[in-house]
């Protein structure tokens, strides 16, 4: 009553009061149409993922984890290789099946895919149609960063959100590439925010989600069997050190939930076996029987890799045991950095709020990506954690709606909500279509001093080779790559003859060089006597294509003794 009587005796006074802080007209626009607008940003990136089919030649991995998938559907068997599981490279193998192709039964799984697509007549159709198996993976990704920050943080920040996720270079690449990557980054975000929702709401439905979506994560990528629980974990000491429930209240809550999660296992359990075909026997090297034996035997694999590490180029280093500081560096040097400092204002925004739970959650879900992935001995690519982008968007998108809010009163705050997404904008469109090469500005003008492979130069290049090669009039060239052979190249992507690199042995003419097989092989030469070096790294290159080095030594040029 005493505040009705103070608003009648002043409104003069009143009416200007409640007008103090001003808030952009921007922010409820966005939450009236948040569902449109996030429908439009994800076709727009879905329509620029596809734009980059025909640009993106064959990269190393895809042929491969084709072959995988097409056995499986045409076989009913999954013998290739069992260190990645099946929904992935079934979900690439899909339309190719549907249009005809049958396994070939050679050898090497990566040499099958490649026979498979070479024996089509068309090569590169048969790549657009592995590509489009993976594309529905990249749509559940950015739908599951629009609900998930819907749900906790409203529709401006949600739509702000899933348009930031989309404009991510490395996520745009490895959405256009028929790999494990995206569907990791689809299925293991779904499973987070199943995990959510069932851990507020303990439900029988939210139990049966919370299980289907993890069992998916886990048939896309082992990976998510290192994540998921540290994302939980972290998760959990969040909503123990905010709520403080005690010990006593938190076994009561884990007792309430118990029953549910029991559910939830037996669903996803389900799911990972019917995905194994229901299968049942002696996985290799143990004296029993299991469901889903060929799981075991990829997660056996997949943590023998590890152990034993992968040969990598980081920094002018080549390790087989990797760097703890690997994926820190490439996050900060292959993110933008407009996208970078919006997402540090999201940090900010969640420690300044932070007695609210659902402002850590999405700082547990990158934590529990990035703090295990530290550990790991396979350093070959920011791919390998992929969906902590989900994540940093939604940081990002509270950074950037707090800009926006904050826009009426502090002008810096409205120039950096229109600069940065402006900068992070242009720097992604002048990179089309290749993202899969993306560097912001910090990493300087040869980022294959930094790393290579599947940060860089992935075999992706070939097709842009093939049309500055026909531009310059090239009648032949000396180049390396893995996968396909001379003949198969001047088939497509239309290379003129080809000719191996010897390193030792100066070619005239144009000689394209990969830095990966550069950085990590030298050509075969840095195994046997460390102390000699490919003939061409003694010169400058004419210029690049993509990521390619490409040289030029004029005819009549090289002595006959050097030949």
């Amino acid at each position: 009553m005493a505040k009705k009587k103070t608003r009648s005796q002043a409104p003069a006074v009143a009416a200007p009061a409640q007008a103090v802080e001003p808030t952009s007209a921007f922010v409820p626009f966005l939450e009236r149409h948040s569902l449109l607008l996030a429908v439009c940003v994800i076709a727009l990136a879905t329509l620029r993922v596809v734009s980059t089919y025909s640009e993106t030649a064959l990269t190393w991995d895809e042929p491969g984890h084709m072959a995988c998938g097409l056995q499986y559907l045409a076989e009913h068997v999954y013998l290739y290789e069992a260190q990645h599981p099946p929904l992935a490279r079934v979900s690439s193998a899909l339309g190719p099946y549907l249009s005809g192709a049958r396994p070939l039964h050679t050898n090497n799984q990566d040499q099958e895919g490649v026979n498979v697509m070479y024996h089509s007549g068309h090569p590169g159709a048969m790549l657009t149609e592995m590509r489009l198996g993976i594309l529905p993976f990249f749509v559940l990704a950015a739908a599951m960063v629009f609900l998930w920050a819907r749900r906790h943080f409203g529709g401006a920040a949600a739509v702000l959100s899933t348009a930031l996720f989309t404009l991510v270079p490395t996520v745009l690449a490895h959405a256009g590439l028929a790999t494990t990557d995206m569907p990791l980054a689809g299925c293991f975000t779904a499973a987070f925010v199943a995990l959510l929702l069932w851990a507020e709401e303990p439900t029988w439905p939210h139990s049966i989600l919370f299980g289907a979506a993890t069992g998916l994560a886990v048939v896309c990528k082992f990976t998510v069997l290192g994540f998921f629980p540290a994302a939980a974990i972290f998760a959990a000491l969040a909503w123990y050190a905010i709520a403080r429930p005690g010990t006593a209240g938190a076994m009561a809550a884990a007792k309430a939930r118990a029953l549910p999660f029991a559910v939830a296992v037996v669903i996803g359990a389900l799911v990972i076996w019917a995905v194994y075909s229901f299968s049942f026997g002696k996985p290799h090297g143990w004296n029993f029987s299991v469901p889903a034996p060929t799981l075991f035997e990829g997660v056996d694999f997949a943590i023998y890799h590890n152990s034993r590490g992968h040969a990598a180029y980081f920094m002018g280093e080549i390790k087989n045991t990797g760097w703890w500081y690997f994926f820190p560096v490439l996050l900060l040097l292959k993110t933008p950095i407009a996208w970078l400092v919006l997402a540090a204002f999201g940090i900010g925004v969640c420690f300044a709020r932070r007695s609210h739970l659902s402002c850590w959650m999405p700082l547990s879900f990158a934590a529990g990506i990035l703090i295990p992935s530290m550990t790991s001995h396979v350093n070959i690519g920011l791919r390998h954690i992929l969906p902590i982008y989900s994540g940093l968007a939604i940081l990002a998108g509270l950074g950037l709606l707090k800009l926006i809010e904050d826009a009426p009163r502090r002008k810096w705050a409205g120039v950096l909500a229109a600069a940065l997404p402006l900068w992070l904008v242009v720097s992604g469109a002048l990179q089309h279509p290749n993202y899969l090469a993306y560097f912001n500005e910090l990493a300087g003008d040869h980022p294959e001093r930094i790393v290579v492979d599947s940060d860089l130069d992935w075999g992706q290049d070939t097709i842009r080779l093939a049309r500055r090669l026909k531009q310059l009039g090239a009648t032949q060239v000396n180049y390396n790559t893995l996968n396909l052979t001379p003949d198969r190249l001047v088939v497509w992507p239309g290379l003129p003859p080809v000719t191996g690199i010897r390193p030792l042995h100066p070619a005239e003419g144009w000689t394209a060089v990969s830095p990966t097989i550069l950085a990590v092989q030298e050509y075969g030469l840095n195994h046997q006597t460390p102390s000699l070096h490919p003939w061409f790294t003694y010169l400058q290159p004419q210029e690049r294509v993509g990521s390619l080095l490409l040289y030029y030594v004029p005819p009549g040029s090289i002595p006959p003794d050097l030949r």
